[in-house]
């Protein structure tokens, strides 16, 4: 009896100590995968700084108990597998989508780059002084494009002679004491003559000298304008596309897509380009446009049949 009594109680005493330890055991885990459970969710915070669907969605919910009474739980070890394996989904989860948006990034740096060096490449070509030459460049000797903001070298005229050096002789050159509107309007004066190249000359010599200018959005319009009378589409187009993207709130922006459109069908362009043209006037600058301008635009639109 005593012999019973005491294997009883020694059986107890194990059972008892061995359920403390898996217990203390389960507890030290449990804690350990809480804490990687709290650090995903910090990662995802940190990753994901603005939500918004971004975050990967917890696989790890609170579960209610309801086994009926008299039934064995899961294993504490069978409850930790599940919630490590749960970790290990998420993690590959947003080590995927990590990679994407490095991959995106990537991706829209290079083209940035590309997209740099080319814009930075013709705003250098638009930007260089007029070179004086004997004699002018056809308009054949350009190829440009209104979308695409072409940049040739700027155009010279030929030396006015006879008859013509009377014409421009007879032009007066302003004298404000401001030497920047002095030669914008006489680029102005010269144009109203009919004298284009020359007209062209003085508004190029006012684009390179001042470029930030009180009258540099009328200069470069005025320069367009003058290569599209000269019947220099190519050069106009150039011109005129630069005065809209260098400065769009300028004084002539708007007048300067108006031409840009005519100077288009110059080209013999497709009517879709000249037409995004004329979209782009309406939708920028539509309700503070003359009514000689929005004129204008209906009868371009519809000579080009724009949808």
């Amino acid at each position: 009896m005593r012999i019973a009594l005491a294997a009883a109680l020694a059986f107890a005493a194990f059972g008892f100590n061995g359920s403390a330890m898996a217990q203390a055991q389960d507890g030290n885990v449990g804690q350990r995968v809480d804490k990687l459970e709290r650090e995903m969710r910090a990662v995802q915070r940190k990753v994901f700084p603005g939500g918004a669907g971004m975050t990967v969605e917890p696989q790890i919910t609170q579960q209610v108990d309801t086994t009926p009474p008299g039934v064995p739980a899961t294993t504490p070890l069978a409850d930790l597998t599940e919630r490590v394996a749960a970790l290990e989904s998420q993690i590959q989860t947003m080590t995927g989508q990590i990679e994407q948006n490095q991959y995106r990034l990537r991706q829209l740096e290079e083209s940035f780059g590309a997209y740099k060096a080319a814009t930075d490449a013709r705003v250098k070509a638009l930007e260089a002084p007029p070179v004086a030459t004997d004699a002018a460049p056809t308009d054949g000797d350009v190829a440009a494009s209104g979308d695409s903001g072409p940049a040739p070298a700027p155009a010279t005229s030929a030396r006015p002679t006879g008859d013509r050096a009377a014409k421009v002789a007879a032009v007066e050159k302003p004298s404000t004491g401001d030497a920047g509107e002095d030669l914008y309007l006489y680029g102005f004066r010269l144009w109203q003559a009919k004298l284009y190249p020359e007209a062209a000359k003085a508004l190029e010599q006012y684009k390179a000298k001042y470029p930030t200018g009180k009258r540099a959005s009328f200069a470069r319009n005025l320069l367009g304008r003058a290569y599209l009378d000269d019947n220099k589409p190519s050069l106009a187009a150039v011109a005129l596309y630069e005065n809209y993207t260098k400065d769009p709130n300028g004084e002539r922006a708007p007048d300067s897509l108006y031409y840009l459109a005519q100077a288009l069908v110059k080209l013999n362009k497709p009517s879709g380009e000249v037409c995004k043209v004329y979209d782009e006037l309406n939708k920028v600058y539509g309700p503070g446009l003359s009514a000689e301008m929005r004129a204008g635009v209906a009868k371009g639109r519809a000579d080009q049949r724009c949808k």
